[in-house]
């Protein structure tokens, strides 16, 4: 029965993946058309809009979810971004066209901590690394399912029925709100302990234990703790290497089909690309658990950056078609879970009492690199200098491999305990 729990989390992750990629798959047409006046520094601009309304929605996320419900945050989520592609499609400027991307932001930053919580709740104890890891492959679908949508829809009815077809989760939203249960965690916090237990015999799954809400008091000093002692230099290297890991996840997102087309490929080659790479990003969260493992996160984190630095570089030297599509694989498999294994190990070698807040903030300071990826690419193109797209982005690959491999080599003379994963931290 907690299936229809990852099902149901599942297709609104697919949805939030769809809503996230479509932008970088239209891009190319947009630029093309120079629909609405766009030109590549605004579209750098627009990028950024959608990853900046994703830290608002990821930074608020827990605190809404707190008071109204994990279940009716995630319908309000598709609810929001569904809308606000709807707002894009029809936009007649690029202002409007920047709010509806902005709020889909706000929808889809709030949604995936939700989704990933509300699964995490109702997975077996022993299988909740592997539920997480099937939960995030959707993401990356609608990553492939975007590349189509672009390929099959755009060239004979235009970018807009792109932004269109990211409405159609409203049907969806019903469904949602009728069969999905309640967070159980959510429901043992509030009081509503039979009915958590309810649900609990129903999906045969365990009951979260009753935990204590900390004060506001207590959560500053557990962010005030990461910065006692000699932790500060430990913390800063954590979220330098989260905030290059991002610029590159977000940055290559946003532009890989438009960076390719001005290598010169074809724009059915450069949406395959986007294919290509998502894969690469569904086989890299299956492995990348499972590498960790017997290598160790911090270990696995700094060599998948060194891999994926190497890859984005190579892409901007035109080579035979197959050899590049391989490399846009394989680019896609260590991109994404590298950043993955950062939460891992901050995850490892932090302290229990301390854990939640390192990776919440080192998941919050890496956004800010999601917000500038795009942005940067933008500038590059807008200036002429296409070619350093890829450059830049090896480079900031390249930089955490070195964040994190110095963090991982000081952190692991004071670290206390085993060097297992706490499970695949999954936060974008």
């Amino acid at each position: 029965m907690a299936l229809l729990v990852l099902g149901l989390c599942w297709l609104a992750v697919l949805f939030d993946g769809l809503d996230m990629f479509i932008y970088g798959s239209v891009l190319p047409h947009m630029l093309a058309e120079k629909s609405l006046g766009l030109t590549p520094d605004r579209a750098g601009d627009l990028g950024s809009y959608a990853t900046f309304g994703m830290l608002i929605g990821a930074l608020t996320a827990g605190t809404i979810a707190d008071r109204v419900g994990r279940k009716k945050l995630m319908v309000a989520c598709v609810t929001l971004f569904s809308l606000a592609s709807g707002l894009c499609a029809m936009s007649g400027s690029v202002a409007v066209f920047g709010l509806g991307r902005t709020l889909a932001g706000v929808g889809l930053g709030g949604l995936l901590p939700t989704a990933i919580s509300m699964v995490s709740d109702y997975a077996p104890r022993t299988r909740a690394a592997l539920t997480i890891g099937l939960l995030m492959t959707a993401h990356h679908a609608g990553g492939i399912l975007s590349a189509y949508v672009a390929l099959w829809i755009v060239e004979p009815l235009g970018w807009r029925a792109a932004f269109w077809v990211c409405v159609v989760p409203l049907l969806f939203v019903p469904a949602l709100a009728r069969f999905l249960p309640e967070s159980l965690s959510f429901l043992v916090a509030k009081g509503r302990t039979e009915e958590a237990r309810a649900l609990a015999g129903r999906f045969e799954v365990e009951l979260p234990a009753e935990t204590g809400k900390k004060a506001a008091g207590d959560r500053w000093n557990a962010l005030a703790n990461l910065f006692r002692g000699g932790e500060w230099t430990q913390t800063l290297l954590y979220w330098l290497a989260s905030f290059g890991g991002l610029l590159l996840v977000y940055g290559v997102a946003t532009w890989l089909p438009t960076l390719m087309r001005g290598e010169g490929y074809e724009l059915g080659s450069a949406l395959t690309f986007v294919v290509l790479f998502n894969l690469g990003g569904i086989v890299g969260m299956l492995v990348a658990g499972r590498a960790a493992d017997r290598f160790g996160a911090p270990r696995i984190s700094s060599l998948w950056f060194a891999l994926t630095a190497a890859g984005v570089f190579l892409l901007s030297v035109h080579m035979p078609l197959g050899l590049t599509f391989a490399v846009v694989f394989l680019t896609g498999v260590f991109l994404n879970s590298a950043q993955v294994m950062i939460y891992a190990t901050v995850s490892i070698r932090s302290t229990p009492d301390s854990r939640a807040t390192a990776v919440g903030w080192t998941s919050g300071m890496g956004r800010f690199g999601a917000v500038f990826g795009p942005w940067l690419g933008g500038q590059l193109l807008a200036a002429g200098n296409g070619d350093w797209g890829f450059t830049a982005f090896a480079i900031a690959g390249l930089s955490s491999m070195v964040f994190i491999g110095i963090a991982a080599l000081r952190g692991s003379k004071r670290a206390s305990g085993s060097d297992t994963p706490q499970g695949l931290v999954t936060a974008h």
